[in-house]
């Protein structure tokens, strides 16, 4: 039976009551579970579906450092059930962030303010992971809603000339020129990265993903459209991804082997139509082995991001033919995510079983409703788990389990249901003890006291009035029902099962 200690969950430093079973955990009632809500294991890590949280920038933070929006806005998220939540770019240097507000990592200081966010992830059993970036020829601007000049500058807590990229090209007219980086800042930038992978490792995190696409730094090395360099780092193809595969060696060497590395890219740039050497499909899947190789668990595959001249045309799941040419490559051992305009769990759960992806990102559905998991399982007909502060007040699964042990009863015949006839059962009455005198939730009473009548029909149970009928009492929170000894017997056996 189950216990009244609200117990609290372990490893934390704060009280939560513990969610044994993480929500967005598919809970099987006899039927298939469709792949979306299937658990998936990387090294060391098990996922409990498919639906992961993509990073979205939030522009919130104070020199790096998480606010009480982050806690908010990324709980109410990691709450209600992703298989993970990945927090948005983080800059690896404070040159490195897109705006003055943008999370960092650059600080032994950063590790203080992430962990608590890392804690209340794991208070809920949930998986949470963060995004290591550098914003390269793209930081020093404003956030997006600004209007006015791209450019941050000094004013407004900008560093407009300290702004770094391969070569000295500026995304735009209204962005900084950045400076072409020498060897020695490639060194301290393989070093950067390092030191952040460690600093995430020491916050708790889960997952750790390398940010490579949208026109950040790593972006720009791989493209020849930002990346003019004649050094080893730029001209051929396998110049311009040895950086790349420099920082995964680097990440790859500072974790454990337990733990997953992601990557996210751009499959495409959007600049076919130019006829320009571009950054394409092509290129990302001729990248994505050497990035198994060196030890990549998960590609991310986004698009755009590194030219205002692009020209990709949003439409539900766009991105995804671009994860699907990674996956037609046939990689052992890679995984392969979409993101992109997967606005329901219909379209997501065709991605998969068409075979172009294997786990989909969401951003803006997350950002519109943070309980997307729990909707998209509704969608599919899915049972899934939810967080008990959230779950008591929706559903009750000891009134759950009554119905199933009335319809078991019935079904099977057990004795004392039919001494006192089926008949009435299905459609008579019940009884729900007085709520000033009802025992723990969950617990089987003895029979005593005042009781409510309610009526069964058909199974349904429906309150009406107050009647004495002494009877064995089942505690759910909508009241106290009342059982014959037979049925208290079948309730008492589900109860078991369920490990109540």
């Amino acid at each position: 039976m189950p216990s009244a200690v609200n117990k609290p969950a372990p490893g934390v430093s704060f009280f939560s009551p513990y969610q044994e079973t993480p929500s967005g955990t598919a809970l099987s009632k006899d039927k298939p579970i469709p792949s979306l809500f299937q658990p998936l294991t990387i090294r060391g890590v098990t996922f409990q579906n498919r639906i992961f949280l993509s990073p979205m920038c939030q522009y919130s933070a104070v020199d790096g450092h998480i606010t009480p929006w982050h806690t908010a806005h990324y709980g109410g998220i990691i709450t209600r059930g992703p298989g993970l939540s990945i927090i948005e770019a983080t800059a690896i240097l404070a040159n490195g962030r897109t705006c003055p507000e943008d999370l960092g990592i650059w600080s032994d200081d950063h590790v203080r303010t992430l962990t608590p966010l890392v804690e209340l992830a794991h208070s809920q059993s949930q998986k949470i992971g963060i995004q290591l970036a550098h914003g390269g020829r793209k930081s020093s601007t404003v956030a997006p809603w600004l209007s006015g000049q791209a450019l941050a500058d000094e004013n407004v807590g900008g560093w407009p000339n300290d702004v770094i990229a391969p070569s000295p090209i500026p995304w735009a007219a209204d962005y900084a020129t950045p400076k072409e980086l020498s060897k020695d800042d490639i060194t301290d930038l393989l070093q950067a990265y390092k030191d952040g992978a460690l600093r995430a490792v020491k916050a708790g995190f889960d997952v750790l993903e390398i940010h490579a696409a949208h026109g950040y730094l790593l972006h720009e090395f791989l493209s020849p459209v930002s990346n003019q360099r004649t050094d080893e780092y730029g001209g051929s193809w396998e110049n311009r991804v040895r950086l790349i595969l420099e920082i995964v060696d680097a990440v790859r060497g500072v974790i454990s082997q337990d733990m997953p590395l992601f990557f996210r890219i751009s499959g495409s740039e959007g600049l076919e139509y130019l006829d320009i050497p571009s950054w394409c499909s092509e290129d990302t899947v001729r990248l994505a082995f050497l990035l198994k190789e060196h030890g990549i668990d998960l590609l991310d595959v986004s698009s755009g991001g590194n030219s205002s001249q692009q020209r990709i045309k949003g439409a539900p799941a766009y991105q995804t033919p671009l994860a699907h040419a990674v996956k037609q490559a046939n990689i052992p051992g890679l995984i392969v995510s979409t993101v992109g305009s997967i606005t329901n769990a219909t379209l997501a759960q065709s991605i998969l079983d068409d075979g172009r992806a294997d786990v989909i990102l969401v951003g803006k559905g997350f950002q519109k409703n943070p309980g997307l998991v729990w909707a998209w399982a509704e969608e599919l007909g899915v049972d899934v788990a939810i967080a008990n502060q959230i779950y008591w007040g929706f559903y009750d699964k000891f009134r759950d389990v009554l119905h199933q042990a009335i319809q078991e009863g019935l079904r099977e015949g057990v004795d004392e249901v039919q001494q006192n006839g089926a008949t009435q059962l299905q459609n008579g009455w019940m009884h729900i003890h007085d709520e000033r005198n009802i025992p723990p939730l969950g617990r089987i009473g003895d029979p005593d006291d005042i009781v409510a009548s309610v009526l069964v029909e058909n199974g349904n149970i429906l309150a009406n009035t107050y009647q004495p009928m002494p009877a064995y009492r089942f505690c759910t929170s909508h009241g106290v029902i009342q059982l014959t000894p037979g049925l208290s017997q079948k309730l008492r056996t589900l109860l078991e099962q369920l490990g109540a």
